[in-house]
């Protein structure tokens, strides 16, 4: 059992009819990509200096979506007080984040492998993201 299910698992309240397996999924999904995307920049500032010109959107890209992956892993991971608007809101934007991200990424997999890696980690997020939203209704 992973950290993340066995926090919901442990959580005292009643989180009513939420799908307790995409919330985890989905928390799980965000933290992976937001170590994917910190590394692929990281991978990219680490490319030849001639590379550099043309990995720029993919480091801010990839900025971007960690930061917005990682807020809502934390968003999801938090269940007092709970407001579902919120929520629908933060998901869509991450799915739109990680959309936008593993596009850019995509632009360079064939060239460097970092990028391929860090592109499957944010569609899968975004699939995640996509699901619980379905399932909240």
């Amino acid at each position: 059992m992973t950290v993340a299910a066995e926090m919901i698992r442990t959580y005292p309240a009643d989180l009513g009819k939420v799908d307790r397996d995409a919330l985890v999924r989905c928390i799980e999904q965000c933290v992976f990509c937001a170590q994917a995307c910190t590394a692929c920049a990281h991978a990219c500032l680490s490319e030849p200096d001639d590379q550099l010109p043309m990995l720029r959107k993919c480091v801010r890209s990839d900025e971007d979506c960690a930061d917005i992956c990682a807020t809502t892993a934390r968003i999801l991971s938090r269940h007092t007080g709970y407001d579902a608007n919120i929520t629908r809101t933060v998901l869509q934007t991450c799915v739109t984040v990680c959309r936008s991200c593993g596009d850019e990424c995509e632009r360079h997999a064939s060239r460097h492998e970092h990028c391929r890696v860090c592109a499957e980690a944010c569609r899968r997020c975004e699939q995640a993201c996509q699901e619980l939203i379905t399932a909240l209704g």
